[in-house]
């Protein structure tokens, strides 16, 4: 039996870049899937990129980029380490404290009222 109820996948990309192996892109894949399919966030859009650096003398050559859209804010997480698990691991950490940050401002709807000079109401 189908359900109607379902969750469209996020149209997050994953790309790479240099020699980076499966087993790494899959591990990221499955660790910012569950990020940015968390119940309560908003529609999350974006684009994550993994590079591994070729040349041998760096001291962390993998690095991450995300520049995601969570509801209507701009998210945008930086990442280097020196192996990919690590990267991911750490990536994931930022992505979920920006994206948290980034869904409760969408919800926030308290905000302080413009003063009188600038068009706000007058209080009585």
């Amino acid at each position: 039996m189908t359900s109607d109820n379902q969750q469209a996948a996020p149209a997050v990309r994953l790309r790479h870049e240099g020699p980076v192996d499966e087993d790494t892109l899959t591990y990221a894949r499955t660790k910012i899937d569950a990020v940015v399919t968390r119940p309560g966030l908003p529609a999350v859009t974006g684009e994550v990129r993994i590079v591994r650096a070729t040349v041998p003398h760096l001291d962390r050559p993998w690095s991450a980029t995300a520049d995601l859209h969570v509801g209507g804010r701009q998210v945008v997480v930086l990442a280097e380490q020196t192996t990919g698990r690590e990267l991911v691991d750490q990536l994931q950490d930022r992505l979920r404290r920006q994206t948290d940050k980034a869904a409760h401002a969408w919800d926030d709807r308290r905000r302080t009222a413009a003063p009188p000079w600038r068009g706000g109401r007058r209080s009585a």
